[in-house]
């Protein structure tokens, strides 16, 4: 499997990366230089998860060079708009200490602002400050509008998905747009690392529960970005590509889905 996605515009995405949501500015420098120095090479980060100086901090304070390293930030709700858009990208970039990103992506759709947002993005990208664009949380409908009015297709679409909540439709949908699809909440919050089947199908590779949920998603052609601020589990959750979950292992984790969201609906998100 190759170690990278290859976005519509070309671009070479990590299909595994480091989530930092929830982790303390604080910590987000440490879990950052734990992660490249284990051989991520992607980092998610946010505006709203006020942790983007630290991820800069781990950034610079690493060996791997900067251009090797794919950086992803998001805009928030209450900066939507293409004004505000702008001018929070250029927040994002001075916390970051970073000349451009990789990844720019919508963070929620909300109503009546993410056509003028997109066409900030579009923007920033003809810039080459943002190396590529996209959304997150965005459901068929949310993209079939934006696309009435854009220009450019957003490249990545970042949604909730695990073994039981697997997005087929929407993935399906994605697929057929050429928009790549990336994984949040990939572990289910830690809530599904205790069902048997998962324990079953790890003891037989030797692997941890999450590790055989990681392996899912890659085989299954979703970027993931498993969130960890403990070294160990940075580590255990990179090593996934000296085994390979069989056709019927995957129909196994497949059947695990019951539409169950842990985060919120975009549909009805309280902006």
């Amino acid at each position: 499997m190759d170690k990278t996605k290859t976005l519509a515009n070309g671009l070479q995405m990590p299909r595994l990366g480091l989530g930092v949501w929830r982790v303390e500015d604080s910590e987000a420098e440490k879990a950052v230089g734990w992660a490249l120095e284990a051989g991520y090479r992607m980092i998610d980060t946010a505006m709203v998860y006020k942790n983007e100086k630290g991820v800069g901090e781990g950034i610079r304070h690493s060996s791997v060079p900067r251009e090797d390293i794919f950086v992803t930030t998001k805009l928030w709700n209450d900066d939507q708009g293409y004004e505000s858009a702008l001018k929070a990208f250029d927040a994002s970039l001075e916390r970051l200490g970073l000349d451009y990103v990789d990844l720019y992506l919508i963070h929620w759709p909300v109503a009546g602002k993410y056509k003028d947002s997109w066409r900030a993005l579009e923007e920033i990208y003809a810039s080459g400050r943002a190396k590529a664009i996209g959304v997150s949380n965005f459901h068929q409908h949310h993209l079939e509008d934006l696309m009435t009015s854009a220009t450019i297709k957003p490249m990545v679409d970042q949604i909730e998905i695990h073994p039981t909540l697997t997005q087929e439709p929407l993935r399906a949908y994605l697929a057929s747009e050429s928009i790549a699809v990336e994984a949040w909440s990939p572990l289910g919050q830690g809530k599904i690392l205790e069902t048997p089947t998962l324990i079953e199908i790890g003891k037989k590779y030797g692997k941890s529960a999450a590790q055989v949920i990681i392996r899912w998603h890659l085989q299954n052609d979703i970027i993931v970005i498993p969130k960890s601020s403990h070294e160990g589990r940075i580590k255990e959750n990179f090593d996934v590509t000296d085994f390979e979950l069989t056709p019927e292992e995957i129909q196994q984790i497949n059947a695990l889905n019951i539409d169950e969201r842990l985060g919120s609906n975009p549909d009805s998100f309280d902006f």
